[in-house]
């Protein structure tokens, strides 16, 4: 690396100290390896006042573990069924509104837009609408099939 056809050890900074006892880094102290350990050691005993004052909680243990338990979904976004053709775009959402055909229904993945499950608030309108998720309210898939949808759980 550096500039072709030039010495790299004449263009570092460790020459112009040469000669000088101790290059920069003093008689007292000594430039040595690791002085006060290696990553986060220390954090205890000599790096307390750091630790504690830019790191507050790194040491210790809180709350339960679940041992044995299945993974809780405690993150599931939700979406109301009034919500649900919003996720349609405008220009399709109006041609399935006026054509109110179950053949031609349109597909809506809501995990596709970040939710999880389907909650039943709201009213919406008597066209079907197919919608995949994860986990659905009993309200918000008898709504769906009210209005001559579907509901298709995925993973």
């Amino acid at each position: 690396s550096g500039i072709p056809g030039k010495s790299r050890a004449r263009l570092s900074k460790n020459r112009k100290k040469r000669g000088h006892v101790s290059a920069g880094h003093g008689r007292v102290g000594k430039h040595r390896k690791h002085p006060s350990g290696r990553g986060n050691a220390g954090g205890l005993t000599h790096m307390r006042i750091l630790f504690d004052k830019w790191h507050p909680g790194y040491f210790g243990r809180r709350g339960f573990r679940r041992n044995g338990q299945q993974a809780v979904f405690d993150n599931c976004p939700t979406i109301n069924v009034d919500r649900l053709w919003d996720l349609v775009p405008l220009e399709q959402r109006e041609a399935f509104l006026a054509a109110k055909d179950s053949a031609a229904a349109p597909v809506v993945d809501v995990c596709e837009f970040g939710y999880h499950k389907v909650l039943g608030r709201g009213i919406i309108p008597e066209c079907p609408i197919v919608v995949k998720c994860r986990f659905i309210s009993s309200e918000a898939q008898e709504k769906i099939q009210a209005a001559g949808g579907a509901v298709v759980l995925r993973a």
